[in-house]
């Protein structure tokens, strides 16, 4: 659980610099996990589909390419961030709380969220605000980022987390706090089947995980 106006400052500080340093940390990888994605979404042929946590809209962005007749709506409490999807010529963005989404019940066919779960202030009440506005049969998509299981791979990652990704972050955006921030944030985000009791239990019927690039990141899919 997190502190909404620590996130909201320390995204707003990152904001012209993050796509490049997202890219950067994850050697590019993060394009392929998004890819993913947005083929799991394309894949039930969606009408509506919302992007929480949009930020400077890379996952909106795949997403509409891979459903080009689907309505995608970007939605990011982050104005800078924002700013930065808007230049990517997304048509429909609106600042939005992921923890008080402004659509009615049922009004979505898709949700996705890609490394923005992590940030929200409690993920029960997150998961249960975007069941509300899935549709009934709907599909939530979580992208996020993991914990390897096989310790040695687990014990390097974890010294990239704290040692590596805080000091070329902080090279990149001049602001390493908000890097120091997002490595601890993954130690503590949930994952593997932790994550999918979490969905189940507030507004999903049917949950899974997929781990990706060995377990430093993860995919869950859930219905509503």
């Amino acid at each position: 659980m997190q502190d909404p106006v620590f996130v909201r400052n320390a995204f707003r500080d990152i904001a012209g610099r993050y796509v490049l340093t997202n890219h950067v940390l994850s050697l590019g990888i993060d394009v392929l996990w998004r890819n993913k994605v947005a083929k799991m979404v394309a894949s039930r042929d969606p009408k509506r589909v919302l992007d929480i946590a949009t930020g400077s809209g890379d996952l909106a962005e795949t997403i509409r390419e891979k459903c080009p007749d689907a309505h995608v709506v970007g939605g990011d409490f982050c104005q800078p961030m924002m700013a930065h999807a808007r230049k990517r010529g997304l048509p429909d963005l609106i600042v939005a709380d992921g923890m008080n989404l402004p659509f009615a019940d049922g009004a979505f066919d898709a949700v996705t969220v890609g490394f923005g779960l992590r940030n929200m202030a409690s993920y029960p009440d997150a998961a249960a605000e975007m069941a509300r506005v899935l549709a009934p049969g709907g599909k939530l998509y979580v992208l996020d980022f993991s914990l390897p299981r096989f310790a040695p791979l687990r014990a390097a990652y974890r010294f990239y987390l704290h040692k590596i990704m805080p000091a070329i972050g902080g090279v990149i955006t001049g602001k390493r706090g908000a890097y120091d921030y997002l490595s601890g944030s993954i130690e503590k985000f949930p994952s593997g089947q932790e994550m999918v009791g979490l969905l189940t239990e507030n507004g999903f019927r049917v949950a899974r995980g997929e781990q990706l690039s060995f377990g430093i990141a993860a995919i869950y899919d859930a219905e509503k």
